[in-house]
């Protein structure tokens, strides 16, 4: 069966298209919520992977160089056809989006019963994550800045579509995808993109009112941690191709033009050779699983 399939009749699927009749379940998403429904209850133990979505939050703290090495930072000049941007995205684990009325269940606030639960030693990496994890979600916003994180597939719609100022009975009473729909990197199944330089071949805006971005972030199962802001900032979806060879992938970019309240040693400023609030426009690409929602411009 086709991914997507799969889920194509559980609760999540449903609440989606519901909420956003105008968008179809990326595969990706649609893979993360079938293995959510494999792995329910939840019993494997939890091992530490390699993430590069949570360096991308603007409050974030990550080696410079290692997110350098990625590619997913660059400069708003080099979006345009020809422009050539050497990328290397490792591979990620599919982390399960739990059903609705599992994730209710499972321990996330206190750190000691998510530990014993996913049988996870104290002062192990492990642990280490799923503690920085907790403590960016109760950090408080920045200024201008509105954010959650969530445990399913449905509170993660809901929270984009409150931050959004949209329910999902406006939706459904008039026009469902003509106000909101949501955007995701195209990527090979687990996100590995193997380092070379890639060619882009176009540039679409997304145009929109208002965007919210929703970030992975590492934990036993899938939590998304989502956020807005009203300073500046533009939404592109980005076709590229191998120079020589490899695959085509179409990856979604924003580029924030306001940075002055940004964590200070945030790897992107040392990558781009700029600082908070520097003048210099910082862009990245969204990673493998992270969503989009986009309220289109016009809507009220």
């Amino acid at each position: 069966m086709a991914h997507g399939q799969l889920a194509a009749s559980t609760p999540a699927t449903r609440f989606w298209e519901q909420a956003l009749p105008g968008t179809t379940m990326p595969e990706v998403i649609a893979d993360f919520v079938q293995k959510g429904i494999d792995q329910s209850p939840l019993v494997e133990h939890y091992s530490a992977h390699p993430s590069i979505s949570m360096c991308t939050l603007f409050n974030t703290i990550c080696d410079p160089q290692m997110v350098a090495e990625t590619g997913i930072y660059f400069h708003e000049a080099q979006l345009h056809p020809g422009s050539t941007m050497t990328l290397s995205f490792p591979a990620e684990v599919e982390i399960p989006i739990l059903p609705h009325n599992v994730a209710d269940k499972v321990p996330f606030n206190n750190l000691s019963d998510v530990l014993a639960t996913f049988h996870i030693s104290p002062g192990s990496v492990e642990a280490t994550q799923v503690e920085d994890t907790l403590r960016k979600c109760r950090e408080p916003p920045l200024a201008g800045e509105a954010k959650a994180c969530t445990t399913s597939l449905e509170s993660t719609v809901q929270a984009a579509m409150d931050m959004l100022g949209t329910t999902t009975s406006q939706l459904q009473g008039g026009g469902g995808g003509d106000y909101v729909w949501a955007a995701t990197s195209a990527l090979p199944r687990g996100g590995l993109l193997p380092r070379r330089q890639y060619v882009v071949q176009t540039v679409t805006p997304l145009v929109g009112s208002r965007y919210v971005s929703c970030h992975k972030v590492p934990f036993p199962y899938a939590v998304y941690q989502c956020h807005v802001t009203n300073r500046g900032y533009k939404a592109y979806m980005v076709s590229l191709s191998g120079r020589h060879e490899g695959p085509m992938v179409s990856l979604l970019a924003f580029c924030h033009f306001d940075t002055s309240c940004w964590n200070p040693m945030h790897p992107a400023f040392q990558i781009l050779n700029t600082h908070p609030g520097g003048g210099t426009p910082v862009c990245h690409f969204m990673s493998y699983g992270n969503l989009a929602f986009v309220k289109k411009a016009g809507t009220a």
